[in-house]
């Protein structure tokens, strides 16, 4: 059987979209691995919004976009377990904020490292083990089914 370059041009993209989907899948998982980990350790604490940080938002592209601007990330305070105030910067922010100065946060904190803290939502947990396990998924997925049909045309 004789392969020509369109046949194995569609083979280093399929193998390529398949690699970079699980690498993508892999990345996903360990993210996620470290966010259960995290809460299966995790103190709580009532915590409260005591700042919000702006930064410019440095997405990488030179080119400004509409909306383009700076990021709110709320700075919170909380009293550790062992009695002790501690402040914190979330690592998410967004535009607009996401949390107001004066709100009431719930707080997971690691007791072995009261610093390593995190305001209990959906982002500061999961947002980026979904984004990386998902595009790894839409990859790997898409890859893998180009490879099974291109197979069963060439029999």
């Amino acid at each position: 059987m004789r392969v020509g370059v369109r046949g194995r041009a569609v083979r280093w993209i399929t193998f390529g979209a398949i690699a970079f989907g699980s690498l993508f899948l892999i990345v996903g998982l360990v993210l996620t691995g470290v966010s259960v980990s995290f809460l299966s350790g995790a103190k709580h604490a009532r915590g409260t919004v005591v700042a919000l940080e702006w930064r410019e938002d440095h997405s990488g592209s030179r080119r400004k976009r509409a909306h383009d601007g700076p990021v709110a990330y709320p700075v919170v305070a909380f009293t550790s377990a062992d009695g002790e105030r501690r402040t914190f910067r979330s690592s998410f922010g967004s535009n607009p904020p996401s949390y107001e100065k004066g709100e009431h946060v719930e707080v997971l904190y690691d007791a072995g490292s009261p610093d390593d803290a995190r305001i209990k939502g959906f982002a500061s947990l999961w947002l980026l083990p979904l984004i990386f396990g998902g595009i790894g998924l839409v990859f790997a997925g898409v890859g893998t089914t180009v490879a099974l049909v291109t197979r069963r045309r060439s029999r």
